[in-house]
Protein backbone atom coordinates (compact mmCIF):
# COMPACT_ATOMS: atom_id res chain seq x y z
CA UNK A 1 0.00 0.00 0.00
CA UNK A 2 1.31 2.96 -0.69
CA UNK A 3 0.84 5.99 2.36
CA UNK A 4 0.04 9.37 0.94
CA UNK A 5 0.43 12.10 3.00
CA UNK A 6 -2.54 14.73 3.95
CA UNK A 7 0.13 17.62 3.46
CA UNK A 8 2.76 17.84 0.78
CA UNK A 9 4.19 20.24 3.87
CA UNK A 10 6.59 17.99 6.33
CA UNK A 11 6.25 20.38 8.90
CA UNK A 12 3.36 19.52 9.32
CA UNK A 13 4.30 16.52 10.87
CA UNK A 14 6.73 17.84 13.53
CA UNK A 15 3.36 20.33 14.56
CA UNK A 16 2.75 20.62 18.01
CA UNK A 17 -1.52 21.30 18.87
CA UNK A 18 -3.90 20.85 21.72
CA UNK A 19 -3.45 17.15 21.02
CA UNK A 20 -0.43 16.20 20.10
CA UNK A 21 0.89 18.51 23.16
CA UNK A 22 5.15 17.74 22.63
CA UNK A 23 5.81 21.37 24.31
CA UNK A 24 4.22 20.02 27.55
CA UNK A 25 6.61 19.76 29.90
CA UNK A 26 6.01 16.13 30.70
CA UNK A 27 6.08 15.34 27.08
CA UNK A 28 9.56 17.41 27.14
CA UNK A 29 10.79 15.68 30.12
CA UNK A 30 9.69 12.20 29.10
CA UNK A 31 11.55 12.41 25.59
CA UNK A 32 14.81 13.96 27.18
CA UNK A 33 14.85 11.00 29.09
CA UNK A 34 14.48 9.02 26.43
CA UNK A 35 17.22 10.57 24.61
CA UNK A 36 19.66 10.43 26.76
CA UNK A 37 19.83 6.32 25.95
CA UNK A 38 19.91 6.83 22.35
CA UNK A 39 22.99 7.26 20.27
CA UNK A 40 20.51 8.26 17.22
CA UNK A 41 16.65 9.23 16.25
CA UNK A 42 16.50 6.13 15.24
CA UNK A 43 17.53 4.38 18.61
CA UNK A 44 15.85 6.67 20.14
CA UNK A 45 12.44 6.15 18.24
CA UNK A 46 12.66 2.77 18.62
CA UNK A 47 12.99 3.53 22.62
CA UNK A 48 10.16 5.68 22.25
CA UNK A 49 7.88 3.39 20.33
CA UNK A 50 8.70 0.47 22.98
CA UNK A 51 8.09 2.79 26.17
CA UNK A 52 4.23 3.62 24.92
CA UNK A 53 3.64 0.01 23.88
CA UNK A 54 4.99 -1.37 27.01
CA UNK A 55 4.25 1.01 30.13
CA UNK A 56 1.17 2.51 29.13
CA UNK A 57 -1.47 -0.45 29.07
CA UNK A 58 -4.19 -0.26 26.34
CA UNK A 59 -7.12 0.59 28.76
CA UNK A 60 -8.96 -2.47 27.80
CA UNK A 61 -6.46 -5.03 28.28
CA UNK A 62 -5.92 -3.29 31.74
CA UNK A 63 -9.51 -2.95 32.94
CA UNK A 64 -9.09 0.95 32.88
CA UNK A 65 -11.99 2.80 32.48
CA UNK A 66 -10.42 6.13 31.92
CA UNK A 67 -10.64 8.23 28.75
CA UNK A 68 -7.44 9.83 27.39
CA UNK A 69 -6.70 11.85 24.35
CA UNK A 70 -3.76 14.24 25.07
CA UNK A 71 -0.59 13.01 24.66
CA UNK A 72 0.42 14.39 27.75
CA UNK A 73 -2.65 13.31 30.01
CA UNK A 74 -1.86 9.76 28.28
CA UNK A 75 1.80 9.98 29.52
CA UNK A 76 0.30 11.38 32.75
CA UNK A 77 -2.39 8.67 33.66
CA UNK A 78 -0.33 5.79 32.48
CA UNK A 79 -3.80 4.51 30.22
CA UNK A 80 -5.52 5.33 26.73
CA UNK A 81 -6.58 3.01 23.85
CA UNK A 82 -4.86 3.08 20.35
CA UNK A 83 -6.13 6.41 19.39
CA UNK A 84 -4.69 8.00 22.88
CA UNK A 85 -1.33 5.65 22.76
CA UNK A 86 -0.60 7.17 19.30
CA UNK A 87 -1.03 10.61 20.20
CA UNK A 88 1.44 10.25 23.17
CA UNK A 89 4.02 8.52 21.11
CA UNK A 90 4.15 11.13 18.30
CA UNK A 91 4.31 13.67 20.75
CA UNK A 92 7.50 11.93 21.84
CA UNK A 93 8.79 11.46 18.55
CA UNK A 94 7.73 14.93 17.49
CA UNK A 95 9.49 16.28 20.42
CA UNK A 96 12.76 14.90 18.81
CA UNK A 97 11.94 16.32 15.37
CA UNK A 98 10.71 12.96 13.95
CA UNK A 99 8.25 13.35 11.74
CA UNK A 100 5.29 11.43 12.53
CA UNK A 101 1.86 10.96 10.90
CA UNK A 102 -1.15 9.01 12.74
CA UNK A 103 -3.03 6.31 10.73
CA UNK A 104 -5.20 3.97 10.53
CA UNK A 105 -6.78 0.77 9.59
CA UNK A 106 -10.33 -0.53 9.96
CA UNK A 107 -11.88 -3.54 11.42
CA UNK A 108 -15.49 -3.32 13.07
CA UNK A 109 -13.66 0.10 14.31
CA UNK A 110 -11.31 2.02 13.09
CA UNK A 111 -7.53 1.82 15.13
CA UNK A 112 -5.08 4.04 15.69
CA UNK A 113 -1.30 3.44 15.02
CA UNK A 114 1.56 6.04 13.77
CA UNK A 115 4.27 6.14 10.50
CA UNK A 116 7.50 7.68 11.36
CA UNK A 117 9.67 8.75 8.34
CA UNK A 118 13.61 7.85 7.78
CA UNK A 119 15.41 7.98 4.72
CA UNK A 120 12.72 9.74 2.96
CA UNK A 121 9.93 6.86 3.49
CA UNK A 122 7.21 6.19 5.98
CA UNK A 123 7.20 2.99 8.03
CA UNK A 124 4.25 2.43 10.29
CA UNK A 125 4.05 1.71 13.79
CA UNK A 126 1.74 0.34 16.27
CA UNK A 127 2.35 0.99 19.78
CA UNK A 128 -1.05 -0.29 20.97
CA UNK A 129 0.63 -2.72 23.41
CA UNK A 130 1.15 -6.68 22.74
CA UNK A 131 -0.58 -9.39 24.66
CA UNK A 132 -1.47 -12.83 23.47
CA UNK A 133 -1.85 -12.60 20.05
CA UNK A 134 -0.94 -9.82 19.28
CA UNK A 135 2.62 -9.12 18.45
CA UNK A 136 3.80 -5.41 17.34
CA UNK A 137 7.48 -4.16 17.08
CA UNK A 138 9.46 -1.37 15.90
CA UNK A 139 10.13 -2.20 12.54
CA UNK A 140 11.93 -0.18 9.30
CA UNK A 141 12.59 -2.70 7.46
CA UNK A 142 8.59 -4.46 6.90
CA UNK A 143 5.93 -4.02 8.91
CA UNK A 144 5.26 -5.84 12.12
CA UNK A 145 1.69 -4.71 13.15
CA UNK A 146 -0.84 -5.59 16.11
CA UNK A 147 -3.08 -6.72 13.64
CA UNK A 148 -3.31 -7.06 9.63
CA UNK A 149 -6.82 -5.88 8.10
CA UNK A 150 -8.66 -9.09 6.11
CA UNK A 151 -9.47 -7.62 3.02
CA UNK A 152 -12.35 -10.39 2.56
CA UNK A 153 -14.06 -9.47 5.76
CA UNK A 154 -14.05 -6.02 4.53
CA UNK A 155 -11.11 -4.38 6.90
CA UNK A 156 -8.70 -2.15 5.35
CA UNK A 157 -5.99 -0.48 5.93
CA UNK A 158 -6.28 3.92 5.49
CA UNK A 159 -3.54 5.22 3.09
CA UNK A 160 -3.71 8.63 4.24
CA UNK A 161 -0.98 10.16 6.99
CA UNK A 162 -3.05 12.45 8.92
CA UNK A 163 -0.94 15.30 10.96
CA UNK A 164 -3.57 16.08 13.85
CA UNK A 165 -6.39 13.15 14.50
CA UNK A 166 -9.29 13.33 12.12
CA UNK A 167 -12.53 14.58 13.53
CA UNK A 168 -14.23 11.45 14.21
CA UNK A 169 -11.49 9.67 16.13
CA UNK A 170 -11.03 12.98 18.22
CA UNK A 171 -15.14 13.85 18.62
CA UNK A 172 -15.11 9.79 19.85
CA UNK A 173 -12.54 10.73 22.55
CA UNK A 174 -13.44 14.22 23.94
CA UNK A 175 -16.77 13.18 24.16
CA UNK A 176 -16.79 9.80 25.96
CA UNK A 177 -17.60 9.83 29.73
CA UNK A 178 -15.70 6.49 30.37
CA UNK A 179 -14.29 3.73 28.33
CA UNK A 180 -17.59 1.90 27.83
CA UNK A 181 -19.16 4.68 26.66
CA UNK A 182 -16.25 5.24 24.09
CA UNK A 183 -17.05 1.33 22.92
CA UNK A 184 -19.95 2.56 21.98
CA UNK A 185 -19.43 5.67 20.15
CA UNK A 186 -15.89 4.37 18.15
CA UNK A 187 -15.93 5.62 14.53
CA UNK A 188 -16.26 2.66 12.16
CA UNK A 189 -15.42 5.46 9.10
CA UNK A 190 -13.25 8.05 9.02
Amino acid sequence: MELIQETSDLSAYLAADEVIDHHHPLVRDTAARLAKDANDSYAYARLAFEFVRDTIPHSQDSGDLRVTWRASDVLERRTGICYAKAHALTALLRAEDIPTALCYQTFDVVHGLVAVRFDGAWHRQDPRGNKPGVNAQFSLDGERLAFVPDAAAGERDHPVLYAAPPAPVLSALRNAADRPHLWKTLPTTL
